[in-house]
């Protein structure tokens, strides 16, 4: 029998306990966030036009929809999902879809998308949804602020995120269902604002995502960040033309994830595979700070200004320098 190093037995091992634990974690007795009634949305279609009434006609019906799927959750008793719904529907926000059903789905849009020169389409990673939406939207307007004017932020919450420990989150299935909706929204963004940038910000298991979305999309660029890996072995085996960049914060756990990818009995392929910082994969590595997993889009943080000079066409700053 052939001999396996130590770490590749320690790895799959590990693997194997999360996968385990993830499974064997009692179900608390709250609802999950998929059983939370809501009505089927409005019927939208692609986005087909960027003029600003044809924008705002859409944020209209997304609102009309957010407050149906409050009214919703209300009647079903589930507060907390109400609260985060009320916030959504409030005057100014800007989604450009809506979907309350399934633990939910939305597309928001944080500045002027119409006339917008650069874009940057935020897709996030485990443990975010409707009900812990706040954060995420903080994020994106911090991310909005430093692109300045002739920036705008497009928050794609377009699947049904994974937990953070649960088996959906170290395999690949939501991100392949996920990843023809991201495609289909790039190309959209491409045809109706045409010379803009458009750059995809993939934290965690996003990375997943806009990986298996890469091959042919119309973005200039794709960064990894926080990321457990892509599924993919190198950026060769993206497939794409966008300029291919990965960072990972000084303090983010996400680094003592096993960057590998093995089959585990009744589960499947678990793991992604090559590190997106590591050398061998290939990407352009730029400098996240000394942050934890959670605070890439903190205001005024090393990595939110190279996130944002990446989403301008810009080279990102280095450590002591601007």
């Amino acid at each position: 029998m052939a001999h396996r190093p130590p770490r590749r037995r320690l790895r799959r091992t590990l693997l194997a306990a999360l996968v385990t634990f993830s499974v064997a974690v009692p179900v608390s007795g709250a609802a999950r966030p998929a059983a939370v009634p809501a009505p089927a949305p409005t019927v939208l279609g692609p986005l087909r036009e960027a003029s600003a009434a044809a924008l705002e006609e859409r944020y209209g019906v997304s609102r009309a929809d957010i407050r149906a799927a409050g009214r919703a959750a209300s009647g079903h008793g589930d507060l907390k999902r109400a609260a985060s719904l009320r916030a959504m529907a409030a005057p100014g926000r800007q989604f450009l879809s809506f979907d309350g059903r399934d633990g939910g789905r939305s597309v928001e849009v944080v500045g002027e998308l119409s006339g917008a020169r650069r874009v940057a389409v935020l897709v996030p990673g485990a443990g975010v949804g409707l009900d812990a939406y706040g954060r995420l939207r903080r994020g994106a307007v911090a991310l909005q602020r430093e692109l300045g004017e002739g920036g705008a932020v497009v928050v794609w919450l377009g699947y049904r995120s994974p937990a953070t420990v649960s088996p959906a989150s170290v395999t690949d299935g939501r991100a392949a269902e996920a990843a023809p909706r991201l495609r289909q929204l790039v190309d959209r963004l491409g045809a109706v604002l045409p010379g803009a940038r458009v750059t995809l910000l993939c934290h965690s298991y996003g990375s997943v995502i806009c990986a298996r979305a890469a091959s042919g999309t119309r973005a200039d660029a794709i960064v990894f960040y926080g990321s457990p890996g892509t599924g993919a072995e190198d950026v060769a085996a993206l497939r794409t033309g966008a300029r291919v960049w990965a960072g990972r914060g000084g303090g983010d756990w996400i680094a003592r994830v096993p960057h590998v990818r093995v089959r585990v009995p009744f589960v499947g392929a678990v793991g992604f595979g090559t590190d997106p910082v590591a050398d061998r994969f290939g990407a352009e590595v730029f400098d996240a700070g000394g942050g934890g997993h959670s605070d890439y889009l903190l205001p005024r943080s090393r990595s939110l200004t190279n996130l944002a000079r990446i989403a301008s066409g810009r080279a990102p700053s280095e450590a002591g320098r601007d």
